[in-house]
């Protein structure tokens, strides 16, 4: 599934990943597979639990953060991090993500964000920082851990 995809230079952020052909809103773009388990977070991990981070094989690792993201994540079989397009993508756009769709908390970019996006939120941030309305957008396009972690947190 990941041959519909490569990887391409963005000017000002390295490489991102693009869309071979086009995608319909649902369709899964990339399959996650864990490559390994990482003692610790940092700015390409994958978090899959509440203190649990992973790196993922491939290219997944090289898509880009915007605010305004054409792909989710949907947790697969295996644990892995699939993307999938939350609405239609078209043959050479950026494949993009939210960061906070996998991240309880985000440490390790720039304090100003650079996707570009109208809806810029100004900073990458994780999942407990983002606004209650862009939660409730992304539901069912996160991995269910966030949503067990701000519920546990409530709590207390």
């Amino acid at each position: 599934m990941n041959s519909f995809v490569e990887s391409k230079e963005v000017p000002g952020k390295g490489e991102g990943i693009f869309a071979l052909k086009p995608f319909k809103a649902g369709e899964t773009v990339m399959v996650g597979m864990i490559e390994k388990v990482l003692e610790q977070n940092d700015s390409h991990a994958s978090q899959v639990a509440e203190n649990k981070w992973v790196r993922h094989a491939g290219l997944i690792s090289k898509v880009n953060h915007s605010c305004e993201p054409n792909c989710g994540i949907k947790v697969n079989e295996t644990g892995g991090h699939d993307f999938v397009a939350i609405k239609d993508i078209s043959p050479q756009e950026e494949i993009t993500f939210d960061y906070a769709m996998r991240n309880y908390t985000v440490n390790y970019f720039p304090p100003e964000c650079m996707c570009g996006s109208p809806k810029c939120r100004g900073r990458i941030t994780g999942w407990k920082d983002l606004p209650e309305a862009t939660k409730k957008e992304y539901r069912g396009f996160v991995a269910p851990y966030l949503l067990e972690l701000d519920a546990k947190l409530a709590v207390k």
